[in-house]
């Protein structure tokens, strides 16, 4: 049994992962650290927990957080966090998964090409572990995972559009110049954290485009479709939110290459994705109700052959295959557990 330390545990994403572990036969949360509401049980402060985990919270300084029992360190925290403190926990033999951005890229130019998009400070507190960390998208780089030590867990927009552009960039499905992604997100991927354009007033029957001129998440998609075509991708990239709680469906269109059928591109799709546990690839429509609290990836793939248009439609739950459910999944690979070990869930419905 190993334990986790679970930094960020009162957001979304770190209750996400709390989920999980407690169904997991192999892990365990042996803390809780949080910056707010320290010295309360977490199930104070999220009541549905009561008998399920009633640890206290423990802020990040505590001697508690710094000096507890576990193996596997998890930052579900927003970018910066992560960086400042996963050298001392890689210093002190724990394995580190970090939900944000500072460690999905291996060099300290390209983060800060990253943080600048953002309008955050560029420079990297931690440089020296950039070369060894691993993107943790387990479908493309599972080994690598297997003998990593340090982990940047994909955005959630980035999992929907990798996953569905794979085989198509892969094996020369579409042209690689003018693909869009389209993508439709529920509000949690804005966090707990409150904000006016969160209010409920403002998404009630309301859907908007944001981030327009570069979400977070074009780097990561751009970075890897790039390395699958074995040449440089761009996309269009249209993120929206939607007055729903959960999930993204992500429409990702290109030119179709000449000579391809929607049969040929269905059977490339499932052949790429043969023994993966976690993508269901299907001709027939979707929905993000078809994925709602499972780690599964739902793959439409319906090519318009008589527009000469490549489609494809990716649905997943942006808090379980978009974030908590891909953590585990990768530190099951870490730990050398069966990769679908506590994720072998059908979801929920309705």
């Amino acid at each position: 049994m190993k334990k986790i330390k679970l930094v960020g545990a009162t957001g979304y994403g770190g209750l996400g992962l709390l989920e999980l572990a407690l169904g997991h036969p192999e892990l365990q949360i042996g803390a809780v650290i949080a910056t707010q509401d320290a010295g309360k049980k977490i199930s104070d402060v999220w009541t549905y927990l009561r008998g399920y985990c009633d640890l206290p919270i423990w802020t990040p300084e505590s001697p508690e957080a710094q000096n507890c029992d576990a193996e596997i360190t998890v930052f579900a925290t927003p970018d910066g966090v992560g960086q400042k403190a996963a050298a001392a926990e890689i210093a002190r033999g724990r394995k580190v998964l970090d939900y944000s951005g500072d460690f999905r890229f291996n060099d300290a130019n390209v983060f800060a090409e990253y943080a600048a998009r953002l309008g955050k400070d560029p420079r990297h507190h931690a440089p020296e572990l950039l070369p060894r960390s691993v993107y943790g998208l387990t479908e493309l780089h599972r080994a690598a995972i297997g003998r990593a030590d340090l982990v940047g867990n994909p955005g959630c927009f980035a999992m929907s559009c990798i996953l569905g552009l794979a085989p198509a960039v892969k094996r020369g499905l579409l042209a690689s110049d003018g693909i869009i992604c389209d993508c439709k997100s529920g509000v949690s991927g804005a966090g707990k954290k409150p904000a006016a354009t969160h209010h409920y007033p403002e998404r009630y029957e309301n859907i908007n485009a944001y981030r327009l001129s570069g979400h977070q998440h074009v780097m990561e998609i751009e970075r890897e479709l790039s390395l699958l075509a074995a040449r440089e991708i761009k996309i269009t990239f249209t993120p929206q939110v939607v007055p729903m709680c959960r999930g993204i469906m992500s429409c990702l269109y290109g030119r179709l290459t000449a000579g391809v059928t929607a049969a040929q591109a269905l059977d490339a799709y499932r052949d790429f994705y043969a023994d993966e546990k976690f993508v269901r690839v299907q001709d027939t429509a979707a929905g993000t109700g078809d994925v709602r609290g499972s780690n599964r990836c739902v793959i439409t793939v319906a090519p318009d052959e008589r527009a000469g248009v490549f489609r494809v439609i990716s649905h997943i739950d942006n808090l379980v295959k978009g974030q908590a459910g891909s953590a585990l999944q990768n530190i099951n690979v870490m730990c050398g557990y069966p990769e679908d070990l506590g994720l072998n869930r059908v979801g929920m419905h309705p």
